[in-house]
Parts: structure tokens; C-alpha cells; sequence
């Protein structure tokens, strides 16, 4: 059968995905891009926000509409908070909740088996209870990525946190840990087949290991053993962090991490409110001065440490002082890249029952205010990267623009200028000087041209 994939929301999902997708090949089935025509379409579904639902639920009926008599399979987080809202969308024939995306393909074997092609009059169920979600679900060895130069490698699921807005440790449940020597395997499988970078991914990377760190007196442990693991293996590639928590990591934690040569000068820093009031009233187990502290170590490092962050704009009584202290923080904080979220009230989730909640106009106006503060210290990070020297993984050529374009160590997005697609290889790292700004990044000349 041709299976067809659509992916919404994280990193973690898009991994799933193309292990879902490997073991759909190993079967024998062809996979075709979600835009062709195809006998199975699976939906990898989000949930963190009430538009990751909708975006969801349009996809599932777009995909119906390109083959009516294709099977529909829905999986993921939305799924799994909501399946009786999943099976009542027009057209869906299989839905599949967490740690059931490995056993999809026998599902829809069996599936197409019963029904031989005439219409079923009910939805197959497979969703497990949120107390039959400790156990890590094994979706096997991703030796393959759509990206060509870049593979994840999810090393961890669940989170045990419980932000008072935050839905997904419902939907994801207990945290577990991916065995180290499987994560080890699948990296040596990507590096082998020449992926130049390694991301590594979970629902909160910064729990990796988190159940055995508390029974261990290891100066190593939690996400550092993964990446001490991964810096010792040969080959000529970098690692990237896809996140860490400020709600379990510290700065003196997050120093350890900067002796690794691999490992890239970006991290991705979740902040969510530069207010000390609202990050109580999000259950946020750091305060502002305390996060401030991480960026510095990173940035007494390399000045130019990329750090990335998420802010959400309209938590429940909010006041526009805390709106400011957001503001405050981004500017200070000097973030490479900043995503500003609006407040998505989630059912079931604390925050959502609070009176205080922020009108939807609000929302989009404050949102807007702290995109301008995000977009004009992004412009400021990048200006002060004129004239650095950084290391450039190779991505693509892009003929509209007459240029290669990749990403620097600390995350900047880079132009080289080439009227001939001759002129470097795709993924191939590049020593290149920061010129000026171009587009959504920088301008860059490679410093030494190598023959190709």
C-alpha cells in the first residue's frame, strides 16, 4: 500500500513519524509525500494548543478529501486527551493514542484486511490509560531522516512537571528514558550514513535519566550522559540540543555541559514570563534571576551563545507590568530567536479554571508588543555577529536567492552568495565569516574555498 504521513506540532512528533514510516517500509509499503495519492493517510496530531487541535482536525478531512476510500489513521497527543472528538470527524477509520505509534502498521493491516475495501460503521480504537504510559515505547532504530543533513534521536518521553497551562503531561504521561546504548546505536547508524547533525529530543529533555539519577551518585547523569556518550563517537559531525527546562536544570548543571566539543553554542531555553509572580502562578520552578544565571554561564562563554526562547503572552491575570517584565527579559537576555506564544486555555489543566482569564484581543495585543521586543533583539543579536567566525553545516541551494544556505553553531541562519550550485557541497561544514544581515539571517563569505 502507498502510506502517506502529515505531521503537527514537535520535534518529538516528526521523529515518531519517520519511525513510523521505517517501519511501514520494512513491511513493504511505499511511503509517498502526504500531497499524492495514497491508500493509507496517518495524521500525527498535536495538541498543545486549541489551534494544534483544529489544525489537526482540517488535516484529517483534507486528507480524506484527496482519497475517499484511502484509510484514515489518527495518532498522537490529540488523540489521546480527546479520542471521542478524534472518531467523530467524518472519515477516520483508526485512531491510536501514545505508545501505540509502533504497532500502527499492524493496525492497518488488519484493518484493510477486515474491511476489503467496503465501509466500516465504527472507529478502531487503541488508546492506553494515562497509568499504562510508564513504560518507553520501543519504535526501533531510525537509520534514515527527510532532512538530509540533520536527524533526530528521541532520547525521552513523558513529563512530570505539570505547568499549570500545559496539557501535554497528560497526553504524554509518566517520564521515561530511552537506554542509553540504543540512543548510542541509532546516532552511530545516522553518523555512519552521514548526517552531520545530531539533535536530541524529548517531551522535556532536561528528565532524561531522571529516575535513575536519584539512585545514583554518578557525577554524570541525566541528559549529560547521552551527550558525553555522543562526543566521544568518531566522525565529523555536531550535536544539538533540541531544549532544556529551566524548571530542572541550573546554571552550575548547564556548565557542565560546555566542555563538550560537539556539542553546539545553542541552546534552546524555555522561559514562558520574565514576572517571578506569573511563574509561580505557573508552577515554573525557577525565578527570573535564576533563569539570568544560566544565560550568563552560557554567555561568559561565547558572547555570542545562541539562546533561544518560548514566551507565552496572556496567562491569566496577567498585568501589563508583568507584560513589561516579559519585554525586560527578552532585551536583557539579548535572545538569538524568541517564539511568542498567545495563552491556549486547555481543558483539564489548572490554569483553565481560573476567573482572570485575558480577553482573545488582549492576547494578540500583547503578543504583538513582545514580537516586536523578540524580532528587534534578534536583529540586535545578529548585528553584533558581524564579523564573527563560525562553522556552517550546508543545508541547500537555493537558485531564487543565488545561494547555499545552513545554520551556524549558535543557530544563525546563513546565506553564501553563489551564482553556481557547483560551488560547495551540501552537507559539508564550512568555515565562513558573518558579513551583514540578509532576509532572516546573515550574509557570509566561506573563508577557504576547497576544492570540490
Amino acid at each position: 500500500m502507498k502510506i502517506a504521513f502529515h505531521t503537527l506540532g514537535c520535534k518529538v512528533n516528526q521523529y515518531e513519524t519517520e519511525a513510523m514510516a521505517a517501519r511501514f517500509k520494512e513491511r513493504g509499503h511505499v511511503i509517498v509525500g502526504e500531497d499524492e495519492f495514497a491508500d493509507v493517510y496517518v495524521v500525527n496530531t498535536c495538541t498543545v494548543t486549541a489551534m494544534a487541535d483544529r489544525k489537526s482536525r482540517q488535516f484529517i478531512r483534507r486528507m480524506k478529501k484527496k482519497n475517499p476510500d484511502s484509510i484514515i489513521a489518527v495518532t498522537g497527543c490529540y488523540v489521546q486527551i480527546d479520542p471521542d472528538s478524534v472518531a467523530s470527524i467524518e472519515g477516520v477509520d483508526i485512531i491510536t493514542g501514545i505508545n501505540e505509534k509502533s504497532s500502527l502498521p499492524d493496525y492497518v493491516e488488519e484493518y484493510a484486511k477486515a474491511t476489503n475495501g467496503c465501509e466500516h460503521d465504527h472507529v478502531w480504537k487503541h488508546i492506553r490509560s494515562y497509568d499504562d504510559l510508564g513504560v518507553y515505547e520501543d519504535l526501533g532504530t531510525v537509520t534514515s531522516a527527510e532532512n538530509r543533513t540533520r536527524a533526530y534521536i528521541k532520547v525521552q518521553d513523558g513529563c512530570n512537571r505539570f505547568c499549570s497551562y500545559c496539557v501535554i503531561p497528560y497526553a504524554r504521561g509518566a517520564v521515561r528514558s530511552r537506554p542509553l546504548e540504543q540512543i548510542v546505536e541509532e546516532a552511530r547508524s545516522l553518523i555512519d550514513a552521514g548526517y552531520k547533525e545530531i539533535v536530541l529530543t524529548g517531551i522535556n529533555t532536561a528528565l532524561y535519566g531522571e529516575m535513575e539519577a536519584e539512585s545514583s551518585g554518578d557525577e554524570i547523569r541525566g541528559i549529560e550522559t547521552v551527550i558525553a556518550a555522543l562526543d566521544k563517537l568518531e566522525g565529523d559531525f555536531r550535536i544539538r540540543l533540541s531544549s532544556l527546562e529551566p524548571t530542572v536544570v541550573d546554571a552550575e548543571y548547564v556548565k557542565k555541559l560546555l566542555k563538550y566539543d560537539k556539542l553546539c553554542h545553542h541552546l534552546h531555553l524555555s522561559a514562558q514570563s520574565g514576572s517571578d509572580r506569573v511563574l509561580k502562578e505557573m508552577n515554573r520552578s525557577y525565578t527570573v534571576e535564576e533563569y539570568e544565571d544560566i544565560v550568563g554561564i552560557l554567555r561568559d562563554f561565547d558572547p555570542l551563545y545562541g539562546v533561544s526562547a518560548d514566551i507565552i503572552a496572556g496567562f491569566p491575570g496577567e498585568t501589563d507590568e508583568d507584560v513589561e517584565k516579559s519585554a525586560g527579559l527578552i532585551k536583557r537576555c539579548g535572545f538569538c530567536r524568541t517564539h511568542i506564544f498567545r495563552y491556549s486555555n486547555r481543558p483539564g489543566t489548572t490554569a483553565s479554571q481560573r476567573k482572570d482569564q485575558i480577553s482573545a484581543s488582549e492576547k494578540t495585543y500583547r503578543s504583538n508588543r513582545l514580537q516586536q521586543t523578540a524580532d528587534e533583539a534578534e536583529k540586535k543579536f545578529l548585528v553584533a555577529s558581524t564579523g564573527d567566525v563560525r562553522r556552517v553545516l550546508i543545508e541547500e541551494y537555493l537558485p531564487d536567492e543565488g545561494a547555499f544556505t545552513g545554520y551556524t553553531d549558535n543557530y544563525i541562519k546563513v546565506y553564501i552568495k553563489s551564482d553556481s550550485e557547483d560551488l560547495l557541497k551540501v552537507n559539508t561544514f564550512e568555515e565562513v565569516e558573518l558579513k551583514a544581515l540578509y532576509l532572516d539571517g546573515m550574509e557570509a563569505n566561506v573563508l577557504i574555498l576547497r576544492e570540490n
